[in-house]
C-alpha cells in the first residue's frame, strides 16, 4: 500500500513532535510514525531540564555562549550555538503555549536550577521528570490535531532515494534525493511505502548500543544507520556522553537516571569508603563537566575494584530533596535506599550522543528534501562534549528551523510515483530468534567493554574485528530472512558501532568525550 502525505516525521520526541505541530499548523497534512507507544522516546527520560536564558538580571546570552563553547572543548560550531541560545527564550514560550509546565518559586518567577558546567543557574525544570511533562504535553497537542496522523507501533526500514529508481547512489552523487520511506506495521509485519515531499528524521539516540545506558531499549540509532546507508554524512559519532550518575542496580535496562541536577543541588561523589575525590580531577568538583566527572568516577572504579561510587545528600534537607526529586526518591525507597539518610550507589552509563546525521543551520542534511533535528541529528551545538540541558531545548529550535525552511519549499515539490514496493521474495521467517538476540547482546558487551568512557588503538581494533564478524552472520541472514523490527534493529546497531569506533579510531587526539591511552590530553595552562 501507497500513503502521501506532504510532510513524514519518523520519531515521536520533542523534536518530532514539535516540527509536527508547527507544518501542521500551516495546514499541511503530516504522518508521525513511531515505533512503539508515542510516549516511548529519550525525550520522556530526560530528567533535568532545559537550558534558556531567562534571568537578565545575573544572566545573558553570552555567558551561556560560551560556557557551552567551553564543555564543547572548542569543537562546537559558534554559529549554531549563537542559533540554538539566541532562539531558546521565544522557544520556551512555544513550549509553554502548547502546556507545559516548568516549577515557579513563590513569586512567579521560573524555579531555575543549575547543573554541571553552567555558570549561572538557568535549566528550566519541572521536578525532576522535566521530559515526560513536556512529553505528555506535546502527546495531547498532536492527538487533537486534525493535520497529523499519528502511527504507532511503525518502523522505518529505509529512507527511499535514487537508489530505489536504480540509480546507482555513491557518497559522491551530488544530488541524492529523499522520496520518503519503507514502513512496517509491527501489528501485522507487512510493509508500505510512504511518499513525502519533506521527510524529517528524529528518531533520537544510539544507548541501547551499549549494553549500560540511560535510554529506553528504542534508541537503536535508526535514523543515523539509514541515513548513512542511504549515502548521507555522518558526521562526531565519537563523541558519546555517558552519565556520571545511573543509579547503580544490576539487571535494570535501561539505568535509572540520577540527574545531574542532584549534583547542581549540592550533591556530593564519594567512594564507598565514604572519602570525597573529585578534588583530585577538577576544581569545579561534583560541579565539572560530565565527561570529566565520568572519567574520575571510571578511575576510581577501576583503581580501587569497585562496581560503583556513591553520591551523597544526606547533608541537605530531607524535605526539599524529596520536593526536589520526588521520583528518585520513590525509586531508591523501592530498592531500600532512603537518599535522605542513605548514599546513592551510581556508575556511569552511555547517555547522549553529540554527533549524528550532519545538517546546517536550517537542519538540512546532505540528502535534499530530508532534514534532521533532535539527538539523531549533528547540528555542531555539542561539539567535543554536550553542555547539560542544552539537548531539549537544541531539539525544539531545530525543529522550528526545519519547519520554517521545509515549509518554504514544500509546495515546490512533488510525490515520486514510481517507487517499486517492498520485495521480499525467496525470505523466510529467521531460523532461530536466538542468533538475533544473542548478537544484540555482543554488540552492547563490544561497545560497552571497549568503545567506552576511556579507549584506545589496542581496544578500538579488537572491537572493529569482533563486530566485523556479527556484521557479515547479520547481512547473511538479513537477505535470506523476511524483515523484523529485530533483525533491522540490529543491523542499525552494527552500523552506528561502525561509526563510532571508525570515527573515534580517525580522531588522534584526547578531545571532548573522546579518551583515548594512546594520546594522552596535553595539559593546558
Amino acid at each position: 500500500m501507497v500513503h502521501r502525505f506532504e510532510f513524514l516525521v519518523i520519531g515521536s520526541g520533542i523534536a518530532g513532535m514539535s516540527f509536527a505541530l508547527k507544518v501542521a499548523s500551516k495546514g499541511k497534512k503530516v504522518a508521525l510514525v513511531c515505533k512503539s507507544g508515542l510516549e516511548e522516546a529519550n525525550t520522556y527520560f530526560a530528567q533535568g531540564g532545559v537550558a534558556s536564558v531567562t534571568n537578565l538580571i545575573v544572566d545573558n546570552f553570552e555567558k551561556h555562549i560560551e560556557d557551552t563553547m567551553i564543555a564543547g572543548d572548542w569543537l562546537s560550531d559558534r554559529n549554531a550555538v549563537e542559533k540554538v541560545v539566541r532562539n531558546a527564550p521565544q522557544q520556551i514560550k512555544e513550549l509553554i503555549s502548547w502546556g507545559v509546565d516548568f516549577d515557579k518559586d513563590e513569586k512567579g518567577n521560573f524555579d531555575l536550577h543549575r547543573e554541571g558546567g553552567h555558570s549561572e543557574f538557568r535549566i528550566l525544570h519541572h521536578k525532576d521528570n522535566t521530559g515526560a511533562e513536556i512529553q505528555d504535553s506535546l502527546i495531547k497537542a498532536v492527538q487533537q490535531h486534525p493535520n497529523i496522523t499519528v502511527y504507532e507501533n511503525h518502523f522505518a526500514i529505509e529512507i527511499l532515494t535514487q537508489h530505489h529508481l536504480g540509480v546507482n547512489v555513491t557518497r559522491q552523487t551530488p544530488d541524492i534525493q529523499c522520496y520518503g520511506a519503507y514502513i512496517m506495521d509491527l501489528k501485522t509485519g507487512k510493509i508500505d511505502t510512504f511518499l513525502s515531499k519533506v521527510t524529517l528524521m528524529a528518531t533520537g539516540g544510539i544507548g541501547a548500543v551499549y549494553q549500560t545506558t540511560t535510554n529506553p531499549m528504542v534508541a537503536t540509532g535508526d535514523g543515523i544507520a539509514m541515513v548513512y546507508r542511504a549515502k548521507g554524512t555522518v558526521k562526531d559519532m565519537e563523541f558519546v556522553q555517558f552519565h556520571p550518575t545511573a543509579l547503580y542496580h544490576p539487571g535494570d535496562r535501561p539505568s535509572f537516571l540520577i540527574t545531574e541536577a542532584m549534583r547542581g543541588y549540592g550533591g556530593v561523589l564519594r567512594t564507598l569508603d565514604g572519602k570525597e575525590f573529585m578534588q583530585k580531577y577538577d576544581k569545579r568538583l561534583s560541579l565539572a563537566p560530565r565527561d570529566i566527572v565520568a572519567r574520575a568516577i571510571d578511575n576510581e572504579m577501576k583503581n580501587r575494584g569497585d562496581d560503583h561510587v556513591y553520591l551523597d545528600v544526606t547533608h541537605k534537607d530531607a524535605e526539599e530533596t524529596k520536593k526536589h526529586f520526588p521520583n528518585i526518591y520513590e525509586k531508591c525507597l523501592s530498592l531500600g535506599i532512603d537518599i535522605t539518610k542513605d548514599y546513592i550507589p551510581v556508575a556511569p552509563a552511555a547517555h547522549y550522543l553529540c554527533g549524528g546525521i550532519k545538517v546546517d543551520l536550517d537542519a538540512r542534511s546532505s540528502i535534499n528534501r530530508l532534514y534532521a533535528v533532535g539527538e539523531c541529528s549533528c547540528t555542531g551545538l555539542h561539539g567535543g562534549n554536550r553542555l547539560a540541558s542544552n539537548s531539549l531545548i537544541e531539539a525544539v529550535v531545530y525543529a522550528d528551523a526545519a519547519a520554517k525552511h521545509s515549509l518554504s519549499v514544500v509546495d515546490t515539490l512533488s510525490f515520486q510515483e514510481n517507487i517499486p514496493s517492498w520485495n521480499d521474495e525467496g525470505t523466510r521467517s529467521p531460523e532461530e530468534m536466538v542468533l538475533i538476540t544473542q548478537s544484540i547482546k555482543e554488540v552492547g558487551q563490544i561497545m560497552s567493554t571497549y568503545v567506552g568512557i576511556v579507549r584506545s588503538d589496542l581496544r578500538l581494533k579488537r572491537a572493529w574485528d569482533r563486530l566485523d564478524i556479527i556484521y557479515e552472520e547479520t547481512e547473511s541472514l538479513f537477505k535470506r530472512s523476511v524483515a523484523s523490527k529485530d533483525i533491522c534493529e540490529l543491523r542499525n546497531m552494527i552500523n552506528v558501532g561502525y561509526l563510532i569506533m571508525r570515527q573515534a579510531i580517525d580522531r588522534k587526539e584526547s578531545r571532548g568525550l573522546h579518551y583515548t591511552l594512546d594520546y594522552p590530553p596535553i595539559k593546558k595552562g
